[in-house]
């Protein structure tokens, strides 16, 4: 593997050709196409359906997963798990948090021999770190031979929530995805409605830390559609979406930008409200976080005024942001959200290692 952590080189490599993701790393949304999207979407479809119907196969039997978290992790360490598992395969759990069941981190081994070492015994490596482009630099240092996965990187790319978080909309409302060659890709399933007319994002919360809603971002704009792409805002004045997020969603001449600081204004004509945590653990002043906390919560009130069919989205864990008298509304898809996790995932691992 080339020893440039440059993520250049691997842009828009992953298409729709099943054999451009075998060994692939995957730690950065710019690296699918919209044809590559299709192809991840079908597969995940197909997930869903084997899980209900069998409850998995064995296509990645005797094929080991080293599950690497220095960060707490419940539904992504789980849902690759789980994946792993439906698939026929096993998986080695690290957890290299400071209380965690690693000497590695402990002993002062960096990070890039660790992982070194763990890919003697497994196949593909998911990884989290708290420190921003720390596993592009492991993937793409030089040193890795087996595939490395984002898991999420300090307040960088989470790119596979990223990935199932699209895969939700689009399966919720039946998006239109338009390949590069201009051709609409059919991964609607049958029977469902097709989404007309734009599609308007509202992402809610603490949009400076949330690294979900900066790949989300970034993945949305990029993607072609057969629907405009209207992005809404809206934040607490400290916590507003990073520049460098909006200014790359601004190189896609075909993506309007919004911003709000009203959550009632921003919902009206919406078509998915996607509410984030705002994270203690990032903030590094206790008053700053007591500023802000509980500034949007979503409730039955901000339902009844949102339109019908605006679905409602989560990476979880919430604390207080959306009530729990929410979940009982139809458009709140938010376990649903999680469900989809372990599909996307399953397909995410079966093309990487070749079995899709």
């Amino acid at each position: 593997m080339s020893n440039s952590t440059d993520l250049s080189s691997l842009t828009n490599k992953l298409t729709s050709d099943p054999s451009t993701w075998i060994n692939s790393p995957l730690l950065s949304v710019t690296q699918i196409t919209t044809s590559g999207l299709a192809l991840l979407f079908l597969t995940a479809q197909s997930m869903r359906t084997l899980v209900r119907t069998t409850g998995g196969d064995t296509r990645l039997q005797h094929k080991v997963l080293a599950s690497v978290f220095y960060e707490a992790s419940t539904r992504t360490s789980c849902s690759f798990q789980a994946a792993m598992m439906r698939l026929g395969g096993t998986f080695l759990h690290v957890d290299g948090g400071s209380s965690g069941n690693t000497s590695a981190s402990k002993k002062g081994e960096s990070l890039e021999d660790t992982i070194r070492c763990l890919e003697c015994y497994t196949d593909i490596t998911v990884l989290r770190h708290p420190m921003t482009g720390s596993v592009q630099r492991v993937a793409l240092g030089g040193g890795t031979v087996k595939p490395v996965v984002n898991a999420g990187d300090g307040v960088g790319e989470h790119p596979t929530q990223a990935l199932l978080d699209f895969f939700t909309i689009y399966d919720e409302l039946g998006l239109a995805l338009v390949a590069e060659d201009g051709a609409e890709c059919a991964t609607k399933e049958d029977g469902k409605e097709r989404h007309e007319g734009p599609l308007v994002v509202v992402m809610l919360g603490d949009l400076k830390h949330g690294r979900t809603v900066h790949s989300l971002a970034k993945l949305l704009a990029r993607s072609s559609m057969k629907h405009e792409l209207i992005l809404r805002y809206c934040a607490p004045k400290s916590l507003e979406m990073p520049d460098h997020v909006k200014e790359y969603v601004r190189s896609y001449s075909k993506v309007k930008q919004e911003e709000f600081t009203d959550m009632k204004e921003a919902v009206q004509g919406a078509n998915v409200l996607y509410v984030t945590r705002v994270q203690k653990e990032r903030f590094e002043n206790a008053a700053d976080y007591e500023k802000v906390k509980g500034a949007y919560v979503v409730d039955t009130a901000l339902m009844a005024s949102a339109p019908s069919n605006m679905i409602v989205m989560h990476p979880l864990p919430r604390v207080d942001e959306i009530s729990t008298e929410v979940d009982s509304d139809s458009r709140a898809c938010y376990f649903r959200q999680m469900e989809n996790g372990m599909f996307v995932r399953m397909a995410i691992l079966a093309l990487i290692l070749g079995a899709p």
